[in-house]
């Protein structure tokens, strides 16, 4: 079996993984990025046009890595970016972007930090020394292969290493419900105009025509229908699957054909009844469903939905947020997006929601974070999984350098160290640009 050997092993090519992999490369750290998939970005490759959201709490950037990488894209000629107000109920200002230039500008990231990225690549086992992963199994088209690293950072989304590794989670909302996974496709020459013309946006008296006359699925009662980056392209992020196991390969493949033939219906419902679609045609159908919830992994602390209420600022809070509690289809629950704190106030991400409690040299971070069902609706936006992927990969450096377990970092110096970066609102500072 071919072993390869690194500082920092990065499982998973998401935002969280692309910020954990950044952050330890541009500390000099020899650092490897195993991604399963042919690209990066993770719901940004499986739903391309996926704004990202929850990018400015209270009308602020999070700054960081986030922040870097939106400038990166608004500054090209012509722009590749731009923050806009999100048109559904409770969510803040987004960032619309161009989702190839986006992926390329990541690569380009990475490459300059001195990452490793193996695409293609999926890491099937840990290999445990005691309270430690000595390496990490995986295979690509030339087969098994092993690496030996001395911090592995979890990012997959599913936690299958970390899980494998003996961290305790829990699947859903603890009775194995899960938020419902998504399939979305973008509708290009679409005239805006026309189709945003009408004060209803979610579609609502469109939608309830096509299901009273059998041709949508009753779940789509609320379309999903937002402009997308470029002029007359409308994202569609309607089609819900509920019921959906993420962590079974068949349940995916059959949600994603029963995905397609939802997305072609809508599709053709647009064309034929909606103002501004007639000319419009279906294009970047996702490649698979989208999924939003797996594995909560057991941290040295949960994030609770009643910390978010009253706005809670941990002491090693990584990164602020206010988004709300975006709750898609859990068993017969319905689509919400509630308010999670009051109007003007957020709440941080604790570094402890990142650590397990035994093993020493992981860390996780994404939508596979410790927290409870409540709190995991609002905490999921692809802007706070960098910032977390960020602080662990510069935690993973602290770690390294003063040969201590990841349980022992000084959240005190991590926090300082991440608002040296840019990142906004943490150590009791008040968040402002």
């Amino acid at each position: 079996m071919a072993e390869l050997t690194a500082d920092v092993l990065v499982i998973g090519g998401g935002t969280a993984g692309f910020g954990a992999a950044v952050a330890a490369g541009r500390q000099g750290l020899d650092v490897i990025l195993l991604e399963a998939g042919p690209k990066l970005g993770g719901v940004m490759a499986f739903c391309p046009g996926m704004p990202w959201g929850a990018a400015y709490p209270q009308d602020v950037s999070i700054g960081g890595l986030m922040e870097e990488l939106e400038q990166r894209l608004a500054t090209m000629d012509p722009p590749m970016a731009e923050k806009r107000t999100c048109t559904l109920a409770n969510f803040g200002p987004e960032i619309q972007y161009d989702h190839d230039m986006a992926t390329l500008t990541m690569f380009d990231m990475l490459e300059e930090a001195g990452v490793r990225v193996h695409v293609n690549s999926t890491a099937v086992a840990p290999r445990m020394q005691g309270d430690r992963i000595a390496a990490v199994d995986f295979y690509d088209r030339h087969g098994p292969q092993r690496i030996r690293a001395g911090i592995v950072i979890d990012c997959s989304g599913d936690g299958d290493i970390s899980a494998k590794a003996g961290v305790p989670y829990t699947l859903g909302d603890g009775q194995g419900n899960m938020m419902g996974v998504t399939l979305s496709f973008l509708m290009v020459n679409a005239d805006w105009d026309r189709v945003f013309a009408e004060d209803d946006p979610y579609f609502r008296h469109h939608a309830a025509r096509g299901i009273a006359e059998g041709r949508l699925h009753e779940h789509l009662a609320q379309l999903y229908l937002m402009k997308g980056f470029h002029r007359d392209t409308v994202f569609c992020n309607s089609v819900v699957i509920r019921g959906v196991d993420g962590t079974d390969p068949q349940a995916m493949a059959r949600a994603t054909q029963e995905g397609r033939r939802r997305c072609r219906q809508l599709a053709d419902f647009l064309r034929s009844d909606v103002p501004g679609f007639e000319e419009a045609r279906l294009t970047y159908l996702s490649p698979t469903v989208g999924v939003r919830e797996t594995r909560k992994l057991e941290g040295m602390v949960q994030v609770a939905g009643a910390d978010l209420a009253r706005g809670r600022k941990f002491e090693d809070g990584i990164v602020a947020c206010d988004n709300p509690i975006d709750d898609v289809m859990r068993a017969s629950d319905e689509m919400t997006h509630d308010a999670m704190v009051e109007r003007g106030g957020y709440y941080t991400i604790p570094f402890r929601a990142l650590v397990p409690r035994r093993i020493e040299n992981l860390m996780f971070s994404g939508r596979i974070l410790s927290a409870d069902p409540t709190a995991f609706a609002s905490v999921r936006g692809m802007p706070q999984c960098m910032a977390m992927g960020q602080a662990t990969g510069v935690a993973a450096g602290m770690a390294l350098g003063q040969g201590i377990a990841v349980q022992k970092i000084d959240t005190d110096a991590l926090v300082a160290t991440l608002q040296g970066q840019g990142l906004r609102g943490l150590g009791g500072r008040p968040l402002k640009a």
